[in-house]
């Protein structure tokens, strides 16, 4: 019998994670798989392997995951783990989270190391929640099991993952097997939902193998790192894209197999600018997009979806509140955050555990204390009786998350488990259960804040990276959680100097803000991930304290030279 037309009650699931080494496409290795079996609603055995590398991992993904470079070194090969994970596979159906991804990642690592695929029927968790548990808005492994009751000790490891995976399925299995009899009507069940087909094809006045239109050249792109921009014949910009060889890139446009965007039929004129590296032609294309906001770009010119978790500290007891503008004056402003949902949940989770006031600005005076009062989850200074010094301090713990010079999140983290403990201890078992709960549900919201914390609270440093084959390189200077000066690396001294003085005063006072402009936040999660993939093809300085002219040339002139 065919594995679709199984009875889905009784077939066997083998929940499977990965571990990659965070690289796109080809590049892209598996350093640790997962597997865990499922049956009758029940995990039985478990499989993991670490998967030796050919390249080195970057530093940004053995502190994700905690793979470290010797670990993968001494690990079996791929053409050791994968047979005896096919071995696991056949005759069962794969189940994975993002299950896409996963496939993907597998199937490579299988073709590279000449093994055959046992292309099993494939269910994927997130698919699953978005049809049994359409409340649930955020569909992360970790956060989708904490709102399904599951317990998650450790992520980003593959058995570990593989396990809460598991859990997740059994938890919503018996809601599929409801509306399922068979793998096959399971896996029609979870089928992405087709959108209605857009015409395809040339447009009109165009012939189906055209390529290049007439009158544009792009004989001038050179093959190195930059930004082009396409223009019509009004010079008005039609799209801004970049890559590490301008030329290959621009021309892909118009390849007889590439899918035709709408501006492709208007361009007329193509303009370029070099660069020295691939980091900033990341950072050229976020500008250039934000400047001339071209139709044929979408994700990078949108601002609108972000808001600031702001504190005004010129009222009496101050409050935290989600706007879209930073605090006027004297205040603090942290962010932005994408999705203001996000936004009121983690001021609603600070002002609960700190005790703070969830009114408005305007005190009013009450004579007995509010609802979130009598929880004890606010101090009611409404009552009148409140040291205004005791609540300033609670108001400096919560917001000390975001502007203190140390890692205000695993404080936050590291106080809640003290106070889980301290309950559990004093047998207060729901009160201990309550405060995990939200430590998970606070960990969640501030990792999404988290590459812009990181960013704010780091010292600052010139960076100088450049592209392989490339003459000279690209200088970043990083101060105040920004990006503030870039361009090519100065050969002159007093040059370099004055631009790095120029950039640290740039970025103002250290620690008076822990806020990033709505319009420099894309840069600096671009910044920020690319840095952390690529920490070892990059020179880096120090900055704090400023460094002499002399450390400056001596930094310069082997930046060059490397």
């Amino acid at each position: 019998m065919a594995l679709a037309e199984l009875p889905l009650a009784t077939a066997e699931f083998l929940a499977v994670d990965v571990e990659t080494n965070g690289a796109p496409g080809e590049e892209c290795e598996l350093t640790e798989v997962g597997a865990v079996l499922v049956g009758g609603g029940e995990l039985h055995e478990r499989f993991e392997s670490l998967v030796r590398v050919t390249r080195p991992l970057p530093r940004g993904i053995q502190r994700f995951t905690g793979i470290t470079q010797e670990m993968v070194a001494d690990a079996a090969p791929p053409a050791r783990v994968l047979p005896e994970l096919a071995r696991r596979i056949a005759g069962r159906v794969l189940v994975a989270h993002s299950a896409a991804f996963d496939r993907r990642v597998l199937r490579q690592a299988f073709d590279r190391a000449g093994v055959d695929w046992p292309d099993p029927p494939v269910l994927c968790t997130v698919a699953l929640a978005r049809r049994f548990a359409p409340l649930v808005r955020q569909r992360k492994l970790t956060a989708l099991a904490a709102s399904l009751g599951i317990d998650v000790e450790i992520s980003h490891r593959a058995l570990a993952d593989a396990e809460t995976c598991a859990r997740v399925f059994c938890a919503l299995f018996g809601r599929l097997c409801a509306n399922a009899a068979t793998v096959g009507e399971a896996i029609v069940l979870l089928a992405p939902r087709r959108r209605r087909a857009t015409r395809r094809g040339p447009p009109p006045g165009r012939l189906a193998g055209e390529s290049v239109p007439a009158g544009l050249d792009l004989s001038g792109l050179p093959s190195a790192p930059g930004v082009y921009v396409f223009r019509d014949a009004a010079g008005r910009p039609l799209y801004v894209g970049k890559s590490v060889s301008l030329r290959t890139r621009a021309r892909a446009h118009f390849q007889p197999g590439a899918e035709r965007a709408g501006w492709t039929a208007h361009a007329a004129v193509v303009e370029h600018r070099e660069t020295r590296s691939e980091l900033g032609a990341l950072v050229l294309e976020n500008r250039l997009i934000k400047a001339l906001r071209p139709p044929g770009n979408v994700r990078l010119r949108r601002t609108d979806a972000l808001v600031y978790l702001r504190c005004r500290l010129d009222i009496p007891f101050p409050v935290l509140e989600v706007a879209r503008q930073p605090a006027p004056g004297l205040g603090v402003t942290i962010g932005p955050l994408r999705g203001r949902a996000s936004a009121v949940e983690l001021m609603e989770q600070l002002n609960s555990l700190f005790g703070l006031r969830h009114c408005g600005r305007r005190l009013r005076l009450r004579q007995h204390p509010s609802a979130y009062g009598q929880m004890g989850r606010c101090l009611s200074p409404c009552l009148g009786d409140l040291d205004p010094n005791l609540y300033r301090r609670r108001l400096d713990d919560a917001l000390a998350v975001f502007t203190g010079s140390d890692d205000g999140r695993d404080a936050l983290i590291a106080h809640l488990e003290h106070e889980m403990r301290t309950a559990s201890d004093a047998r207060r078992y729901e009160r201990a259960a309550t405060l995990r709960r939200r430590r998970d549900r606070l960990a969640v919201l501030l990792d999404r804040l988290g590459g812009v914390l990181r960013a704010t609270h780091a010292r600052p440093r010139l960076v100088a990276a450049s592209a392989p084959g490339a003459a000279g390189a690209d200088a970043f200077w990083l101060a105040g959680g920004r990006l503030t000066d870039w361009g090519e690396l100065p050969d002159e001294p007093p040059e370099l100097e004055r631009r790095t003085g120029a950039a640290l005063a740039r970025a103002g006072r250290p620690g008076a803000t822990a806020h990033v402009p709505p319009d420099e936040i894309d840069e600096v999660r671009i910044v920020s991930t690319w840095l952390a993939h690529h920490e070892d093809d990059v020179a880096t300085l120090t900055l704090d304290p400023p460094p002499d002219g002399a450390r400056l040339a001596r930094f310069a002139e082997a930046a060059q030279s490397a």
